[in-house]
């Protein structure tokens, strides 16, 4: 048989566990490159070596996508795998009309394929779409079962855009890990909830040497997903979060449907701030594509720090960065709090970004009066730090999940927002915890 040749396109995820999982050690295949796309800063570098195996001595390049179509023509490409996600269903037939007409096949890998099956029970939390609130539900079922007396450890959907080596198995217990491996604002808003609460979490690049690691601490695997991309692992139990916010994005969006599809609980956060109408179209949704799933009610409680510093003030607003840029969304906990505790005036962030932060502002025009908290680089942060620092408001609301405190120097009084599941009813993730646990046993 001849070998083909693959080209595997990522955005540093969900790229490298495909390849990990399916193509490393198969001789059916040769994988020519990566191409990059969606997070700044992670082509024109290597997967390495050490990581890639023995047939791949000097590494795998990493590209940009835009050279997709000549490096198909160049290489006689047999097989383009498309392996990043929150893409609308538009933008995935785009792609696969670009690469076919490059002359390849386009391929999308399933879960069969990528999953890896743990000794441990696995609990995923994953989600339809970037910003549905699916990290404070994977809090949520962390803590709950904790209080079951159950030792969980949450392994992270990777997010690995620095030394690929050194970031193979990250384990994250302290404030003090964040530092040693050198993180991003991205992953600190990920990583600091969980170390916060005295809990482990897990991430990197490779997904099985992780799970051997984490299995000798855990009663529990805890795959907290990312990106609204579907398990790393097989789960025993599959959540999946929904948001009414988007109405109808739960069936259009690759691969948020399949979450939608192989739930066993689907938890329609939002509630509360969300129109009945759109609520109905999304639980019409889950009737049609998944009527087996369990139905979970919730909104996302904010919690602010100094709520007294917001009211009758000029504020600055900071959200989540990934949410506001490819998620889509148009505002964050930030926007919340600022309404709720009556600020006088939200200052339009675009006015005083600076740098990388106006680049951002160019890619993604849906994002207005908002501050993306974007962290990629130390100039990233620095051109943050600065477009903060001279705006001309009071006080800043921070609704990133990181603690900018600690990253940036800002001069001005900063009030800290953040989001909590409340769940609506019976049944909650309690009760679906309880039932979890006793079929376990």
């Amino acid at each position: 048989m001849k070998q083909k040749k693959v080209v595997i396109a990522g955005a540093a995820g969900r790229d490298f566990h495909n390849f990990l999982t399916y193509y490393k050690n198969n001789s059916n295949y040769k994988v020519i490159a990566f191409t990059a796309t969606q997070i700044p800063y992670i082509d024109d570098k290597k997967f390495p070596k050490e990581l890639a195996g023995k047939k791949y001595s000097q590494g795998i390049p990493i590209i940009p996508e835009k050279q997709l179509p000549n490096l198909i023509k160049k290489h006689d490409v047999d097989d383009v795998v498309l392996s990043y996600s929150d893409l609308p269903y538009d933008y995935v037939m785009h792609f696969a009309s670009k690469v076919q007409a490059a002359g390849a096949n386009f391929i999308m890998l399933g879960p069969k394929d990528t999953m890896i099956k743990s000794k441990k029970p696995v609990v995923s939390v994953t989600a339809v779409r970037t910003g549905c609130g699916k990290s404070q539900t994977t809090r949520k079922v962390a803590d709950t079962l904790k209080l079951k007396g159950k030792k969980v450890i949450a392994i992270r959907h990777p997010m690995p855009y620095g030394d690929l080596v050194k970031q193979k198995v990250q384990r994250f217990a302290t404030f003090e890990d964040l530092i040693k491996h050198k993180t991003t604002i991205e992953e600190q808003e990920e990583y600091q909830p969980w170390i916060d609460r005295g809990m482990i979490i897990y991430a990197g690049v490779d997904y099985e040497a992780i799970l051997k690691q984490a299995e000798k601490e855990a009663d529990i695997i805890l795959f907290d997903g990312g990106n609204n991309d579907f398990s790393f692992y097989k789960p025993d139990l599959n959540i999946v979060v929904v948001d009414p916010h988007r109405p109808g994005h739960e069936i259009k969006y690759y691969p948020g449907e399949i979450n939608l599809r192989m739930a066993d609980v689907i938890v329609i956060n939002k509630i509360k701030t969300a129109l009945k109408k759109n609520v109905e179209i999304v639980i019409n949704n889950i009737k049609k594509y998944n009527p087996k799933a369990k139905i979970i009610k919730a909104e996302s409680e904010i919690i602010v720090d100094k709520p007294e510093l917001i009211r009758g003030k000029r504020v600055l607003l900071i959200g989540d960065g990934p949410t506001l840029t490819h998620g889509g969304m148009r505002y964050s906990a930030a926007t919340v709090a600022a309404k709720k505790y009556r600020a006088r005036k939200i200052i339009n962030a675009k006015k005083h970004a600076v740098g990388t932060l106006k680049e951002t502002y160019k890619k993604y025009p849906h994002v207005t009066y908002e501050l993306p908290a974007m962290g990629y680089s130390k100039k990233q942060l620095k051109d943050l730090e600065m477009s903060v620092n001279k705006s001309k408001c009071d006080v800043v609301i921070d609704g990133s999940p990181a603690d900018l405190k600690r990253l940036i120097k800002i001069n001005k009084p900063i009030v800290k927002v953040k989001y909590e599941l409340k769940e609506i009813g019976i049944p909650n993730l309690n009760t679906v915890l309880t039932s979890f646990l006793r079929k376990k046993k």
